[in-house]
């Protein structure tokens, strides 16, 4: 099976492609997508066709990989709209309170998605655009976004707002989040984890474990067999995923 029964204090062990192939109903319209873990990691595989017309905002920063197909994050970076192409095989990290908007249009695509557990006081938001103009917002205490996207499109569809496609309230009754979306930082571009590993592999070869180029609060560290450290404590959680070869990681 694609999940490993483990002792009751320890989390299951997955073998990804069959894990994903014996849920893979889940990724077809209008799911598309699969929880895999939920603590403060909150792991996730998103399938397409889906394209979504909200834009999501949230306190913390999300990681995109494609396994399979292409993807396009729409965005908005300093106030403008742009699209951020996320192809196969390619790794990316949001930044916090960047509006987003994933847009899967490939059947078959396969991206994983990772993102933190909200703290008690981040609320997240949905919104929807007319040229650069708020048309709609709604805001949340996100618990499971999967169950809570639904309503809240439900009600958008049913508004005057999307009949007429006109705000109709000032942006400052429109707008609801407590936080301004970060209109300041510049996005990174998506990069072929492959070719990035390939690119280190004499640091990975000398040191025995190097971390990705992210500067946020998202860590992202590759780890070669040479990497027989004890130091590995943490108070957050860590997701391994071994792409090559095998691994042992000793909890105590």
């Amino acid at each position: 099976e694609g999940r490993e029964e483990m002792a009751e204090d320890q989390r299951p062990v997955y073998r990804i492609e069959q894990w994903l192939d014996e849920n893979r109903d889940s990724f077809k319209p209008p799911v598309c997508n699969k929880l895999m873990e939920l603590g403060q990691l909150v792991v996730m595989f998103v399938g397409g066709p889906n394209v979504r017309p909200d834009y999501h905002i949230e306190e913390g920063e999300e990681l995109f990989y494609m396994f399979k197909g292409d993807m396009c994050l729409k965005i908005w970076e300093k106030n403008v709209a742009k699209d951020v192409h996320i192809k196969e095989g390619e790794i990316f990290v949001l930044p916090s309170r960047i509006p987003h908007s994933p847009q899967r249009p490939q059947a078959g695509s396969i991206g994983l998605v990772i993102e933190r557990k909200r703290l008690d006081h981040e609320i997240d938001g949905l919104r929807w655009y007319v040229g650069d103009q708020v048309l709609y917002e709604e805001t949340f205490y996100c618990h499971d976004l999967g169950v809570q996207l639904k309503p809240a499109i439900e009600r958008y569809f049913a508004s005057e707002e999307y009949r007429t496609q006109t705000p109709q309230k000032p942006q400052s009754e429109i707008i609801k989040l407590p936080y301004s979306p970060n209109s300041e930082i510049s996005v990174s571009d998506p990069f072929r984890l492959d070719d990035w590993l390939s690119a280190h592999s004499s640091d990975l070869s000398s040191v025995g474990h190097i971390e990705l180029p992210f500067s946020g609060e998202t860590r992202v560290t590759a780890h070669s067999d040479l990497d027989t450290r004890s130091d590995l404590l943490s108070d957050s959680e860590t997701w391994f995923w071994q792409i090559k070869g095998g691994a042992v990681v000793n909890i105590t």
